[in-house]
């Protein structure tokens, strides 16, 4: 042993983690030769840290509150006792010291590998995607020493990643289920559906030694074609009464036509753009698909058009004779009752059209005013 060698033995020990500035480390041994620590060294524990000693294989004292300790029989009350250290004791010893950041992990991504499968009222099954963020933090050292870290001299937040995500993605589809939400409304829910997530998800990461602080939900979405779809169905919510946007095209496509050279081929192509589009969205309410030409419904028989009806100041319909003719016989058609069909110029009485004068002619007139 050089001078040197001896002149360090006689100093005072101090066992310390100092975490850098940026880093992913959970769990930190100190490195100790021969792991040997002298009677009476320094443990210094900053705030958010947790120091454990091991020895042997085998969890002894823990130090969870931040300060300097001087390390006697007195405060290792479980390592005097495996090391059998009746009446004090004062050469060096062996142990291994864990150095844990009990600090808040904070902006750990998660998200969906694969669609999740899901029952939707009004759309049956559909397949959604979802991704988002969480925060954790040690919550029981000795089990995330014994469960994660084992022996490893340092542990990092990579080395669960993968399972964190893995556990909070399978609670995730037990949340969806039970929060029981339309796919519409999913979007003004988001905190509803993580408030169920975090509660589903905390006993699988309790079990590791860790707790989950925060679960947020950023995006949750439909495959491209069903959102394209919903879009659809949006642009011709906008743009109402189907026949009136065609007019309004024409009308246009009239006024392109004065001021473009060609003329009337201009206003054919303009004419033609107003009348496929109404089509094209015609077929989507009737339940046309997005890929190839949806099939188109043949016209009414002639003198059999539809009419819509004015009930509860609701537009129903279009009904045929036959089904208007069974509203009359149950009372939901009479007389006074507004209809109208393509070609009218506005809601008018049922009396009034020929047509549905007869399904009137066995039943009476109102009573006169008294």
């Amino acid at each position: 042993m050089s001078i040197f060698n001896v002149l360090r033995g006689q100093f005072i020990d101090i066992i310390e983690w100092n975490e850098p500035a940026q880093n992913d480390i959970l769990c930190y041994r100190f490195p100790r030769q021969n792991n040997e620590i002298k009677m009476g060294a320094k443990l210094v524990v900053r705030e958010g840290q947790t120091a454990l000693f091991v020895n042997e294989g085998q969890l002894s004292d823990i130090f969870t509150s931040a300060g300097t300790y001087t390390l006697t029989t007195q405060n290792l009350p479980i390592l005097s006792t495996l090391k059998g250290w009746k009446y004090g004791f004062n050469s060096p010893f062996k142990a291994e010291v864990y150095f844990l950041s009990m600090r808040q992990w904070t902006d750990q991504k998660w998200g969906t590998q694969n669609p999740i499968m899901m029952r939707d009222p009004e759309f049956g099954p559909v397949r959604v995607r979802a991704f988002g963020s969480y925060a954790f933090h040690i919550s029981d050292p000795a089990t995330f020493l014994k469960q994660l870290v084992v022996t490893d001299p340092l542990f990092e937040t990579f080395e669960i990643s993968n399972q964190l995500r893995n556990v909070i993605v399978s609670r995730f589809v037990d949340s969806i289920g039970q929060a029981k939400i339309a796919v519409l409304d999913l979007a003004g829910n988001y905190d509803k559906i993580s408030k169920v997530a975090l509660e589903v998800i905390k006993p699988d990461l309790s079990a590791l030694g860790l707790a989950l602080t925060s679960f947020l939900i950023e995006n949750i979405s439909l495959p491209p074609e069903v959102e394209q779809a919903l879009d659809q169905r949006t642009k011709m919510g906008v743009l109402g009464d189907l026949n009136k946007y065609t007019q309004y095209r024409t009308a246009e496509a009239i006024g392109d036509a004065a001021k473009n050279p060609s003329g009337m081929s201009g206003l054919g192509a303009g004419i033609a753009a107003g009348s496929a589009m109404a089509d094209q969205m015609r077929s989507a309410m009737s339940g046309g698909g997005g890929g190839g030409a949806a099939p188109v419904a043949p016209p009414p028989l002639p003198g059999s058009a539809p009419f819509f009806v004015a009930i509860n100041g609701q537009q129903q319909g279009p009904f045929d004779m036959a089904t208007l003719a069974g509203k009359a016989q149950g009372g939901a058609l009479s007389r006074g009752t507004l209809v109208w069909r393509q070609g009218m110029s506005g809601w008018v009485a049922a009396e009034s059209v020929p047509e549905l004068a007869t399904l009137f002619a066995s039943m009476p007139p109102p009573l006169p005013p008294q």
